[in-house]
């Protein structure tokens, strides 16, 4: 290395501007070991107080996406657009396993780099391995088949493909230095550009669901994402979208598998989780040019929707990664679930007035649903299903949600800590679903 990775520390904990080489050098460091994980501890908190420039945060990204394999397309002779999605993360927050193969009936081609959970959010990767036998890191070849042949796949990073983030990622899960545009912007663009995207859709969150509580705080982490993006020659645009409250009715990870893939075959729909599918599968639409209306392009998204195709596209890429053939039309044979499920009942009479989303997050990691550790095991079965939205009106004693869990000491922990994160009171006011669409044109 030309430079001392605790230089590089020293300096951007005083609040100096580092240069695109020593940004380089230093994450190269990870891959090779030369930079430590205690050095990478100590990088993300001096950035944490510290912020980037944008020029520092474009050159963490494009340092972030040279630490591994890229992808490039033009050899497979799509005849569509190579199309994703990032959600900044959130509480109930399946949209990847529909809007993957509704795109994918649509035309377009999704190769979805996802992650785990990371904080008091769920992961995409979690919510998948509860499904038997799905792998989620298969070989880059057979990736790009499965791509092109289903027309998308939603898998983790392989081990050669960007790895200093991967590594990056679970350090700042675990040491608090997850909420900043600085560290989130680089994590989330760099296996975007890694993808060989011809698109980028990001759906930014905001409320007490989201790493960015604020619309404030979100509207920044758009603006970064877009700027560093763009800079970095991806065509994206971003949708700030409410989590104020949990999106689907389920939170965990097979729950919201089951939750997903009622919403594909209409046996159940979320109505939020609907509608903001749909934005974002249309705003793709849109940004991949295979639609100039938005009119047009929410009613190919229902379409594919409603006539069953992305549920068959959803059960081929389920089989071509290994999972079982017949997910879709035997999905409870193979999903597994908690033995013990209790209804908690609401504690006075009227109307959901408020939901502190991250208490229902963190009540999950304290299920097993969440990591407090890298590297600790993922209980599958656990978690949250027929939560109640904001504005539903309940007579005390009615069940708010039920828990899923291992034993009826976690049952009962869990309830107390769902109670305490609803409020119920005579009245409510429902905050809006879709705040912003940052793409030059008006919502």
């Amino acid at each position: 290395m030309k430079y001392l990775p605790q230089e590089i520390i020293r300096k951007k904990r005083d609040g100096g501007k580092l240069s695109d080489d020593e940004i380089a050098d230093f994450i190269a460091g990870i891959k090779t070991g030369e930079t430590t994980d205690v050095q990478v501890a100590g990088f993300t908190m001096s950035v944490f107080f510290n912020d980037l420039s944008t020029d520092e945060r474009v050159a963490l990204t494009l340092a972030l996406r040279d630490s591994g394999d890229t992808m490039d397309w033009s050899d497979m002779k799509l005849d569509g657009p190579v199309l994703d999605k990032h959600s900044t993360g959130g509480i109930g927050d399946n949209v990847s396993l529909m809007l993957a193969p509704i795109l994918a009936v649509c035309g377009a081609y999704v190769p979805m780099i996802s992650g785990r959970g990371l904080g008091h959010t769920g992961g995409t990767l979690d919510k998948l391995d509860s499904i038997p036998g799905y792998d989620t890191v298969p070989e880059p070849a057979d990736f790009r088949r499965i791509v092109k042949s289903v027309g998308c796949a939603v898998i983790g990073q392989t081990p050669n493909m960007v790895p200093a983030d991967k590594k990056m990622y679970g350090i700042r899960d675990v040491t608090a230095s997850v909420e900043s545009d600085a560290l989130i912007t680089p994590s989330i663009l760099s296996k975007k550009l890694a993808s060989g995207l011809d698109g980028l859709i990001l759906d930014v969150k905001t409320g007490s669901g989201a790493f960015m509580d604020t619309l404030e705080k979100s509207e920044s982490l758009a603006n970064s994402l877009l700027v560093v993006a763009r800079q970095a020659g991806l065509p994206t645009s971003a949708i700030i979208t409410d989590m104020n409250q949990p999106l689907a009715s389920a939170v965990g990870n097979a729950v919201e598998v089951k939750n997903a893939v009622d919403f594909l075959t209409g046996k159940h729909i979320d109505p939020r989780l609907y509608d903001v599918t749909v934005a974002l599968c249309a705003e793709m639409l849109i940004l991949g040019s295979m639609e100039t209306e938005q009119e047009a392009a929410e009613q190919r998204v229902k379409d594919a929707l409603s006539s069953g195709k992305a549920a068959e596209v959803f059960g081929r890429m389920c089989a071509e990664l290994k999972g079982p053939k017949d997910f879709i039309e035997n999905m409870d044979k193979y999903l597994s679930f908690a033995p013990v499920m209790m209804d908690i009942a609401a504690p006075k009479s009227g109307y959901v007035a408020d939901i502190n989303t991250r208490n229902i997050g963190l009540a999950a990691i304290r299920l097993g649903a969440g990591r407090t550790d890298p590297s600790a095991p993922i209980d599958y079965g656990v978690g949250f299903e027929d939560c109640l939205p904001i504005g539903a009106k309940v007579e005390v004693g009615q069940p708010i949600a039920r828990v899923i869990a291992r034993s009826e000491d976690a049952a009962n922990m869990a309830a107390e800590l769902m109670q305490k994160a609803y409020e119920i009171d005579d009245s409510f006011t429902e905050n809006k679903l879709i705040y912003k669409i940052l793409n030059d044109k008006p919502i």
